[in-house]
């Protein structure tokens, strides 16, 4: 007979947990009870929560909890489930854990569409399987999995990037493909850019500090080039395979943000609109699981969706944390070059181990380093994204990842080395520039804390679990060895830290490898110095975040001004920003406050230009309220053009002068971070070389550019025929230098030397592009005191700085620098801002200050001529 008999419906137990014991393939006895405890508070809810999230740290089962919860509402409502993750290894890995470790049979979802198995696809239909896919399978503009009824949202902390790619046009100036496109785009956006910051987007400046430069475009500018800007896109977005995002942006160009980088033009809405998206927003119910939500409504903003219901965590959870780690921090006792060799040391005692890195760059260097010195064989994240199990299966390997800090598990044996050089605060430009040009870091601080908790856990995956964990590179290090931040963070991270700390400060790279090797053999010696973290643990306790309260409250309001943008309901949009508005107070959310009177402002502009004309005065008032809410941030200053009826207000002087060196300070803030804040040890090798070498003839134009380069200007120097020495850019003033330093006190200066620093001036319009808009300063730098008769006319538009007046006024500014180190924590500190602003005037190190007291010293009047 080949007809199919219909087997009846199975009963389903009243919780996910009592199903797992019906599974009779399953590899593990039972669920432990904090899971048990999470999915029975879930069978608890009501079915009409559209909403829910929950929190398990990481290591503790909840990849367990989720497949359950997954395929009991299969069984239970023959409903259609999604369990998505952030990669195609995350999707592996949890098929594998499910069949091999759970019992469970589930179906993967990978690659295109046309690609899927026909049976698989038929299963997910018919309710008969759950589906894994990722992130990006359903955030796509023609998803196959249109229409689920429950969404299982996986380590949706992580989720930001792969749901707000959807409605995000993200231009490389490095991609090739986007080359055509980039440079149309760089056209269009002149005329509403200073010259400087054209320069910097066309990549002309592109050193370490400037890597971390980003602005944006004012929405009514942004909006003043849309037609230009589509007519650009509709042509390129194809070749650019930037189609399928532009289809869902075009049309919507209002309700978008324009930022630039160095590296990357960015046009995305604030808050992803995930209503407008009818695959997430269709489903009955999406779950959420995080190691991490957070209770300052990250989540929310991430996802676009509130109210989310969170259900309790379980209990004990905040005080015993996952797994054992040694953490340790070559760079606060070793040499750049001291730490690598300790690296390779500790990659052959260990066998395997894994490098988390932030760039393709460093990805390339690291791998090809263990290659020629160490001889083992390297993986990527390719290389590992299937499966696995070939680098768990050889003795000596290392796998070097870049800018991916979760989703790769290396629990037990796999792995019990861990190196993270360096972790980015701010995955996209729209991140960095709230947080580096706004001062709202405080909206980032459970995210940020997300994303190191990820990085440091990938080898801790259970109970017993233990890995070393070496620090180094730009910002972790700082962010972890920071008293007032680790506060923040769980009590057993924060003993962790505290022993990790400890141990590195003054250590030597013997001693180092030798704590590393006791770790590693876990014997009764380290049980016994464990003993000091355990210890250590029992009096920490872990701090709230300051402001969560207001921050959660205003998340609503939030993601209804987004939705009413997107829809063009300006009036609406309008109307919950000024709710934002009346809810923010506290004095940490002073720059989070300026961005919402700014974006209050927006959206009455785009509401006057839409034909509301009674919203342009609103507008008004909202930018005049962004631009007096906080002097701090120089980027709101430039608001003030459209305080006016027919955007008639210009800068007086004094505004003009607060923002350049406000701007001159978030570069002082850059190098600050670049050089680090954990140990003294790069402040002070870069502080020396300045030193020596303005007391030297031979270097002391180069270290004339470093100073330059430490208190916040654009400073350069090329070596080419009549070029200048150093030149220091700060906005509309630069001072350009003809230094004199070799010669003696009763040197006189001939008709060539001044001719040569009088034309100074010209070279610099010629050859330095973001110089157009600036008013140039030729000075002379010498111990002469004395010119040619003939010489002094070339040197009526020159200034003099006596040489040794130099030296002492640069000994005074790096000291006055090295005092604001001392309080510096990271970009974006609003209070530390006004401080530094304070002594950058008082100090005489300001751009206005200084060009205003140079431009005094004339050289022709200063220097007496020669009888």
């Amino acid at each position: 007979m080949a007809f199919k008999k219909a087997l009846p419906r199975p009963a389903v137990p009243d919780s996910p947990d009592e199903l797992f014991r019906d599974l009779p393939r399953r590899k593990i006895p039972d669920v432990l009870p904090h899971q048990r405890e999470i999915m029975r508070s879930y069978a608890a809810l009501s079915e009409g929560v559209s909403d829910v999230a929950f929190q398990l740290p990481t290591g503790s089962g909840k990849t367990l909890v989720g497949l359950l919860i997954a395929e009991w509402r299969r069984r239970k409502n023959q409903e259609r489930v999604v369990y998505l993750c952030p990669t195609r290894q995350l999707v592996n890995q949890v098929v594998e854990q499910a069949k091999d470790k759970y019992g469970l049979t589930v179906n993967p979802f990978l690659g295109s569409i046309k690609n899927y198995d026909p049976v698989r696809k038929a299963e997910y239909r018919s309710s008969d399987r759950v589906a894994i896919t990722t992130y990006s399978s359903l955030f796509n503009t023609n998803p196959f999995f249109h229409d689920a009824d429950v969404l299982i949202v996986d380590d949706a902390h992580a989720g930001e990037s792969y749901i707000s790619k959807l409605w995000s046009l993200q231009v490389s100036r490095t991609e090739p493909k986007h080359s055509a496109i980039h440079a149309a785009l760089l056209e269009l956006l002149k005329p509403l850019l200073d010259s400087a910051t054209f320069v910097r987007i066309s990549g002309k400046w592109d050193g370490a500090i400037d890597r971390n430069w980003v602005d944006k475009i004012p929405t009514p500018e942004f909006i003043s080039i849309t037609d230009e800007l589509t007519e650009i896109f509709d042509v390129h977005s194809e070749s650019a395979d930037l189609h399928h995002s532009w289809s869902v942006v075009r049309g919507h160009l209002h309700a978008c943000h324009c930022y630039l980088s160095t590296d990357e033009l960015l046009i995305r809405p604030l808050i992803p609109p995930t209503s407008t998206h009818a695959a997430f927003a269709d489903p009955k119910q999406r779950i959420y699981m995080s190691a991490t939500l957070g209770a300052g409504g990250d989540l929310e903003r991430l996802v676009g969706r509130s109210p989310i219901k969170r259900l309790p965590v379980p209990q004990s959870w905040d005080r015993q944390a996952v797994g054992r780690r040694f953490f340790m921090f070559p760079s606060m006792s070793l040499k750049d070059e001291d730490t690598v060799e300790l690296r390779r040391d500790m990659m052959r005692s260990a066998g395997r181990s894994l490098v988390l890195v932030p760039s393709d760059r460093l990805r390339e260097q690291i791998a090809n380093d263990v290659t020629n010195t160490l001889g083992f064989p390297t993986f990527s994240a390719d290389d590992i994204e299937q499966s696995k199990k070939k680098f768990v299966a050889t003795e000596h390997a290392v796998a070097v990842v870049a800018n991916r800090y979760d989703g790769i598990d290396f629990p037990g044996d796999e792995c019990r080395l861990l190196f993270i050089e360096g972790l980015p605060k701010a995955m996209n430009i729209q991140e960095r520039f709230l947080m580096t040009r706004m001062g709202a870091n405080v909206l980032f601080n459970e995210r940020i804390q997300t994303r190191v908790l990820q990085a440091i856990g990938r080898c801790t995956r259970s109970l017993e679990d233990y890995s070393a964990v070496v620090i180094s590179g730009d910002e972790l290090p700082d962010y972890l060895a920071d008293v007032q931040r680790r506060k923040f963070l769980h009590p057993e991270l924060q003993a962790e830290l505290k022993f990790g700390v400890e141990q590195s400060k003054g250590a030597k790279a013997a001693d180092m490898l030798e704590n590393f090797e006791i770790f590693l053999r876990n014997d009764k010696e380290w049980e016994q110095v464990n003993e000091q973290i355990v210890s250590g643990r029992k009096q920490m306790t872990q701090s709230p975040f300051p402001a969560l309260e207001e921050l959660a409250a205003v998340v609503p309001n939030e993601i209804d001004y987004q939705n009413s943008l997107w829809q063009g309901d300006y009036e609406s949009a309008g109307e919950s920003a000024e709710t934002v508005l009346g809810r923010l107070s506290k004095p940490e959310l002073r720059g989070y406050r300026a961005l919402w009177h700014y974006l209050a402002g927006a959206a009455a502009w785009l509401g006057a230009a839409d034909g509301v004309a009674a919203l342009g005065a609103k507008a008004r008032i909202h930018f005049g309220y962004a631009k007096k809410a906080t002097s701090a941030v120089p980027w709101l200053v430039r608001l003030a053009r459209y305080q006016q009826e027919g955007n008639a207000e210009s800068f007086d002087g004094g505004a003009q002068n607060e923002v350049i060196v406000m701007q001159q300070i978030e570069r002082i803030e850059a190098v600050l971070a670049h050089l680090g804040t954990t140990h003294d040890r790069s402040y002070a090798k870069r502080e020396k070389e300045i030193i020596e070498g303005l007391a030297s003839k031979d270097q002391f134009e180069e270290a004339q550019r470093l100073l330059g380069d430490l208190l916040g200007f654009e400073a350069g120097k090329v070596e080419t025929d009549g070029s200048p020495d150093p030149w220091w850019l700060a906005g509309t003033f630069c001072l350009v230098f003809e230094d004199h330093a070799g010669a003696e006190e009763d040197a006189v200066l001939d008709v060539k030397k001044a001719r040569q620093v009088s034309s100074h001036p010209t070279w610099i319009r010629a050859n330095v592009e973001g110089s157009a808009n600036s008013e140039i300063l030729p000075i002379l730098v010498t111990p002469a005191k004395k010119a040619k008769p003939a010489a002094l006319p070339h040197l009526a538009a020159v200034s003099l700085w006596p040489l040794t007046q130099f030296r002492e006024w640069a000994s005074s500014a790096l000291s006055a620098i090295r005092d604001l180190r001392k309080t510096f924590v990271e970009p974006g500190n609003l209070i530390w801002r006004a401080s530094a602003a304070e002594t950058l005037n008082s100090e005489g190190i300001s751009a206005p200050v200084l060009f205003s007291k140079l431009k005094s010293q004339s050289a022709a009047k200063l220097l007496k001529p020669e009888p």
